[in-house]
């Protein structure tokens, strides 16, 4: 079963947000990694680009696929997390305690998912 903690909102396409002001902090979702398995490598935007809601984000490589991760925000990146640059395997190990990025949200949003919503979106 997989971690699902109840102060994030989450996506249909398997991303989780967190947003302190206007600031959104994106990260993939415990299920997420478990469907990829070792993730090898993180392609991450610049700061400074602007994504809309529901764009390509950025890509998560694994030894047995490549996945992309969508904006959950219209927004700007202002930070990309660089210990998950240096070391993409530790979302394996928590993809909560990881962010991705964090983005400046400046529009629409997708429809989030509530954590039972998101429990019932994965079947579990």
């Amino acid at each position: 079963m997989s971690k699902i903690p109840e102060d994030l909102k989450y996506t249909k396409t398997h991303e989780w947000v967190k947003l302190t002001g206007n600031i959104a902090e994106i990260g993939i979702t415990d299920y997420a990694q478990h469907q990829l398995t070792d993730i090898v490598f993180v392609d991450f935007p610049k700061i400074g680009d602007k994504k809309k809601a529901g764009e390509v984000l950025l890509t998560v490589e694994s030894v047995k696929s490549a996945e992309d991760v969508y904006s959950p925000v219209e927004g700007e990146i202002v930070e990309i997390n660089k210990t998950v640059q240096d070391k993409p395997e530790i979302l394996n190990t928590d993809s909560y305690a990881n962010w991705m990025v964090k983005m400046k949200v400046t529009g629409k949003t997708v429809d989030y998912l509530s954590p039972d919503n998101y429990r019932k979106h994965i079947g579990e």
